[in-house]
């Protein structure tokens, strides 16, 4: 079935499967290490190439490949690559493009993991990396070298929710011959489409909106075939660093109701936001749905919608937030996002934790600041349950 020409609802829930000899209504899992061979031939030309098929789970496998190509449709990418994790989709980009010497130019903001893996490990193996403001284009050309080979950055950044042009952006990279590598796991294909604004390579954690029910781990690249296939795919497939059959399906029954779980999720977090900016426990929300925001025009022109991540800064430091935390009883205290349950973080104890304090000063993580992904609860609930934390530093 072809399905160039169907709306991005339908590419969610028809896209990248070929329905088997047992005419299934949904799709099936393959939970097998290895696949059989007609012939000793066919077995030669499947390991060389020379022939597409099945080989062997940690590089082929059709569950896998299903997904793949679901959110390739999506992002309108030629080609995707799962992976293990976010970060091993990470990983295995710059080690499938990098090599020792090479220069990446990042924005400040991003995942403290992220940031670990650039400063300690790639670093290891001779990868420089420089970062700068994301919102200043300024910034980014001039931390460009001889020998800068990409871009890197995460749009709305997390958590402060800045956006960058990517636009620009694509336009600065692409007249330095590098590549503009852009994290979309917090807007997904559904509220933006980093390849059509000019991005060469989209990262996804498969964890956070695209499962949306906090079932499993897992990754994704997406872009050309030739900048995914031999340069990542190769990595994945010598490194292994590989997506399971069964988080695979979990995806793939996850991406059929992305559409109207982001929908939902944007509608929340904007309604959570208009309320926390006018709370009088509360110093600054940052949400690019709201007018206040820097970029909030950006936003308009760049994605369909701001969003299901809200931070905000309490008046207080550590033990203001802490309260704030500590009193819900409904919401999950998990570093973890893109939940249909609403979850609540202290980033600077949790996801930017592993960075120096100066560092994630330079980030703007203070101690006050507190992240929510909001989820698919009755929003009723979810005010009410961070009312109580607020009451408590109202006093």
């Amino acid at each position: 079935m072809k399905t160039e020409a169907f709306e991005l609802e339908t590419l969610a829930i028809r896209a990248g499967y070929t329905q088997t000899a047992e005419l299934e209504n949904s799709e099936a899992i393959f939970p097998t290490s290895s696949f059989r061979f007609a012939s000793a031939q066919q077995a030669a030309d499947r390991f060389s190439g020379a022939e597409k098929g099945n080989v062997y789970s940690r590089f082929t496998n059709p569950t896998v490949r299903a997904f793949e190509n679901r959110l390739a449709a999506m992002e309108g990418g030629e080609s995707c690559v799962a992976t293990a994790s976010g970060m091993s989709a990470i990983l295995s980009t710059f080690m499938g493009h990098l090599k020792a010497g090479d220069h990446i130019v990042s924005s400040q903001s991003i995942f403290g993991t992220t940031k670990v893996l650039f400063t300690k490990y790639l670093a290891k193996f001779g990868v420089e990396t420089t970062f700068v403001a994301l919102t200043d284009l300024q910034a980014w050309e001039a931390a460009v070298r001889p020998n800068t080979k990409a871009f890197f950055c995460e749009t709305p950044s997390n958590p402060l929710t800045e956006i960058a042009d990517l636009s620009a952006l694509s336009k600065l990279a692409k007249g330095k011959s590098v590549l503009l590598v852009v994290d979309n796991c917090f807007c997904t294909p559904v509220l933006q489409k980093p390849l059509a604004l000019g991005a060469d390579l989209v990262i996804h954690s498969a964890t956070k909106f695209l499962d949306g029910q906090g079932r499993g781990i897992g990754g994704a690249v997406v872009g050309s075939s030739e900048l995914v296939e031999e340069p990542i795919r190769g990595f994945m497939r010598t490194a292994g660093p590989t997506m399971s059959p069964f988080n695979a399906w979990m995806f793939l029954k996850g991406l059929e109701t992305l559409p109207v779980r982001m929908e939902a999720h944007c509608h929340r977090a904007l309604a959570l936001a208009e309320w926390l900016e006018q709370h009088p426990a509360v110093e600054q929300v940052f949400y690019p749905g709201l007018p206040s925001h820097p970029q909030f025009e950006l936003m308009k022109k760049q994605q369909t919608a701001a969003g299901g991540l809200v931070s905000f800064r309490v008046k207080g430091g550590r033990e203001a937030a802490w309260k704030v935390v500590d009193a819900t009883q409904m919401l999950s205290i998990t570093a973890n996002l893109g939940d249909v349950k609403t979850s609540i973080t202290h980033p600077a104890t949790t996801t930017h934790s592993r960075i120096s304090p100066d560092e994630r000063e330079r980030s703007g993580i203070t101690e006050n600041l507190l992240r929510i992904s909001v989820g698919l609860e009755s929003f009723v609930d979810i005010q009410a349950d961070i009312q109580r934390g607020l009451d408590l530093i109202s006093q």
